[in-house]
């Protein structure tokens, strides 16, 4: 009897490491880190080293795109784990911490504080700093709704640290293609340190963002997506090299100022721009309780 119960207790506290959403994971981090590498080994003054940094920012990007699908693939296969957070957490923390800090300081801050270098790596650090308190701020309230049994939001507290990096990385890129056009970029490099300290501002703030994990996908306008989305793809591969410095900051950006917007606007354009299936969801809420 004795053992039957030791089995039992083992089985509950054996961590549960599903393989599939942390290889997504490990391929997050995986991104960050040779983003990382290639930033640092960068020749600022050869002559090709635009390229070299378009590919760490790209790696950043695409680092994102593995956060979106890491957290997907463990709700829709039921996968979710304390194990998995803290992994997707510390992969958000170099590939959206690290490899952006370090970025904006080799690219901009260095340059832009010749005569005061550590005010640099100063406000680099604070964006770092910033974002791994969001992190362990995140973390500490899903345990805390994990304990308690209650999970009724469905919204970020603070802008999301991928969406932070994406827009430094995503401007970072506009003022490498703007320089490559033959404009100066002049007062203008300044303009990123105080956009890092901002977002560093907007990573620990109460600030409300919605979730993506709350967007629904199946629409009865499906079809017509399909066919939007099919179409957009389509012509950012045709144009990329225009429209990813252009467009990406525009996108990011535009999320940033949607948290301040979205209290203001009413209830039912929200769920519009949201989609979300909130009466479903509290039909759901009313024929379980029903059940119960």
């Amino acid at each position: 009897m004795d053992s039957d119960q030791d089995n039992n207790h083992q089985e509950e506290t054996r961590l549960k490491i599903y393989f599939l959403p942390n290889l997504v994971t490990a391929g997050n981090l995986f991104c960050g880190f040779v983003a990382l590498t290639k930033i640092v080994e960068v020749d600022l003054n050869s002559d090709g080293y635009h390229r070299v940094v378009q590919h760490a920012i790209f790696f950043i990007l695409l680092a994102c795109i593995f956060d979106l699908l890491d957290g997907r693939v463990a709700r829709i296969g039921g996968f979710e784990s304390p194990f998995g957070r803290e992994f997707d957490s510390l992969a958000d923390i170099v590939s959206f911490g690290v490899a952006p800090a370090f970025l904006v300081h080799r690219i901009v801050l260095r340059d832009a504080f010749v005569m005061h270098p550590q005010v640099g790596w100063f406000i680099a650090s604070i964006y770092l700093i910033c974002g791994a308190l969001r992190l362990a701020r995140f973390n500490c309230l899903a345990s805390e709704a994990e304990i308690t049994g209650r999970n009724t939001s469905k919204d970020f507290v603070g802008f999301p640290i991928p969406m932070a990096a994406g827009l430094v990385a995503s401007l970072t890129l506009f003022l490498l293609w703007w320089e490559q056009q033959g404009l100066s970029i002049g007062v203008w490099r300044y303009g990123l340190p105080v956009i890092l300290l901002f977002l560093s501002i907007m990573m620990v703030s109460e600030v409300k963002y919605p979730a993506f994990n709350s967007i629904n996908w199946k629409t009865k306008r499906s079809f017509t997506k399909m066919v939007i989305v099919i179409l957009l793809i389509g012509f950012f591969v045709v144009a990329w090299e225009v429209i990813f410095p252009t467009v990406l900051p525009t996108l990011f950006t535009g999320y940033l100022i949607y948290g301040f917007i979205r209290p203001r606007i009413s209830k039912r354009l929200r769920q519009r721009i949201e989609e979300e299936l909130e009466d479903e969801d509290e039909d759901e809420q009313e024929i379980s309780g029903t059940r119960g």
